[in-house]
C-alpha cells in the first residue's frame, strides 16, 4: 500500500507545484547528466532466502539522458541486513548456544548481512504528457553482485577462532554476474528542484562461493546459486544540463 501511495503522490506532485507557482517557465529539455542518490528495501528469493532475511541498500550512480529521454548509466549499491538465517558458528557454540572467549568469558558475537552491487543499465523515461519530462522510467542492466556474512566480534571478549584471518572460513563470500530490472516513476521538474524517482527493482544473480573451505562444514561449497532480490528503490537526482551557459544554472 505504501509504494502505491508514493506513486500517486509523485504522479500528482508536478501539477501541485504548478498550481502553487513553484514551477517556472525554464526549459528542462536537452541532454542532461543525472547524479543519483538512492535508498532501497529488498526481500530475498531463491538461494539467497535460505541465508538472509530482508535487507536495505544505499548507493548512487550517474545517468546520461538524451533529448528523447533515452538513458545510459551505472549504479553502485551497498546492501546490509540484520537477519542471518544460516548459523555458520554452530561448531563454536556449546549446548546452550553460547560462544566462550579465550579467557572463558561469554562472547556476544553477531552475524550480519553485507552485500554489493555494481553495474550498468540502459532504458528510457516514457513521458506522460508532451509538456512534461516526467514519466514512467524503465531500465535493465547487468553487473556484479556480491554478498557475505559479516561476523561482528565482541569488543571485550576475544575469540581467537574468529580473528581476522579465520573469519574467511565462516563468512560465505559469494559473488557473480547479475541482471537488474527497474520500473517506476521519475520526476524532472522545470524548476530543476524536484527530481525524484521511485519504483520496483528486481535482481537475478548467478553466483558461486569464493571460499576454498568452510570451517564449520569442513567442506567446500560447490555448485552454482541463483540469488534473487525484489524490492522498492527511491532516490533523488541532481541534474546537470549539457550545453547550458554556466551563468544560467540555478539550484
Amino acid at each position: 500500500m505504501r509504494p502505491i501511495l508514493l506513486f500517486v503522490l509523485l504522479a500528482v506532485s508536478p501539477n501541485l507545484f504548478a498550481q502553487h507557482g513553484w514551477e517556472d517557465e525554464r526549459s528542462n529539455e536537452g541532454e542532461v547528466l543525472l547524479l543519483n542518490f538512492q535508498f532501497g528495501f529488498h526481500a530475498p528469493g531463491g538461494d539467497l532466502a535460505g541465508r538472509f532475511g530482508g535487507n536495505s541498500s544505499v548507493g548512487g550512480g550517474l545517468d546520461f539522458m538524451t533529448q528523447k529521454n533515452l538513458l545510459l548509466g551505472f549504479q553502485a549499491n551497498l546492501h546490509f541486513g540484520n537477519k542471518v538465517d544460516e548459523d555458520v558458528l554452530t561448531t563454536l557454540r556449546n549446548n546452550e548456544g553460547l560462544i566462550f572467549g579465550d579467557e572463558s568469558g561469554i562472547a556476544n558475537v553477531q552475524l550480519r548481512e553485507r552485500g554489493l552491487y555494481l553495474g550498468g543499465h540502459a532504458g528510457k523515461i516514457f513521458r506522460l504528457s508532451k509538456n512534461s519530462r516526467s514519466g514512467i522510467r524503465v531500465t535493465s542492466g547487468i553487473g556484479f553482485f556480491q554478498h557475505k556474512i559479516r561476523i561482528q566480534n565482541d569488543p571485550v571478549v576475544f575469540v581467537s577462532q574468529l580473528s581476522s584471518n579465520y573469519k574467511k572460513g565462516y563468512d560465505r563470500l559469494t559473488n557473480g554476474v547479475a541482471f537488474t530490472e527497474f520500473i517506476g516513476y521519475h520526476i524532472l521538474s522545470k524548476n530543476r528542484l524536484v527530481n525524484f524517482v521511485a519504483g520496483f527493482e528486481f535482481t537475478q544473480a548467478f553466483t558461486a562461493s569464493r571460499r576454498s573451505f568452510n570451517f564449520d562444514t569442513r567442506t567446500k561449497e560447490k555448485g552454482s546459486r541463483l540469488d534473487l532480490l525484489t524490492g522498492i528503490r527511491i532516490g533523488w537526482s541532481l541534474p546537470f544540463y549539457i550545453g547550458e551557459n554556466p551563468d544560467e544554472i540555478q539550484y
